[in-house]
């Protein structure tokens, strides 16, 4: 079984998620840690564990989801991984920051490409990689059957969805990947978010403005 913890990191209360299993490998996806203090909390929650990160996954590239990229790379030797359609997010994103008033240092090697259809693994347990564009050209989102929870990135939040205003953004587009990837998924299924609080499938369906008819 995988344990799931959840940081909120930067101005912009991004979540940040370290996964990891009984053998004490984990997955860091979207470190959001902005200045010292919030890398080593990071850092110190993996010592303090004894954990091994194994790979670095980014849903999408927006500048909140990318912030801890040197970071992690720099310290664990792990290398970014996102969907081809996010290259251009991620060259952007240092002009964001600069505009944002939040500068950062950016990572400037090499990255690894995943795709929808694939399957992201943590030595026993898989990832079904969903293609949930619309927030972000190509934003993916990370599904754990056997653990019954979902990694959304910023496509689907708790009572709301991304924002469809930034470069690259599709509303229509966002709308149909919620529904055609997200929300058929089991209704007891955890959405872990980019942003806000855990939620389900089934509240989302029931109670999320942007998703109820």
């Amino acid at each position: 079984m995988l344990t799931v913890q959840i940081f909120t990191f930067s101005p912009i209360q991004e979540n940040t998620y370290v996964i990891y299993n009984e053998h004490r490998n984990c997955i860091i996806f979207d470190p959001g840690c902005y200045d010292e203090e919030e890398k080593q909390t990071l850092a110190g929650f993996i010592a303090q564990n004894g954990l091994k990160p194994v790979q670095l996954v980014n849903t999408h590239c927006h500048l909140d989801h990318i912030f801890g990229n040197q970071f992690v790379c720099q310290t664990y030797g792990l290398m970014p991984c996102f969907h081809p359609k996010e290259d251009e997010m991620f060259k952007l994103a240092p002009s964001s920051g600069l505009m944002y008033g939040l500068p950062f240092e950016m990572y400037s090697g090499p990255v690894k490409h995943l795709k929808e259809g694939e399957t992201l693994t943590l030595d026993e347990d898989t990832f079904s990689i969903l293609f949930t564009p619309g927030h972000s050209p190509g934003s993916l989102s990370f599904y754990s059957a056997t653990n019954g929870f979902v990694i959304s990135g910023d496509a689907l939040f708790n009572g709301s969805i991304g924002r469809t205003d930034l470069p690259g953004g599709n509303y229509d587009q966002l709308i149909q990947s919620i529904k055609s990837q997200l929300l058929t998924l089991p209704e007891d299924t955890l959405v872990y978010s980019g942003h806000g609080p855990v939620t389900t499938i089934g509240a989302e369906k029931k109670h999320n403005p942007f998703l109820t008819d």
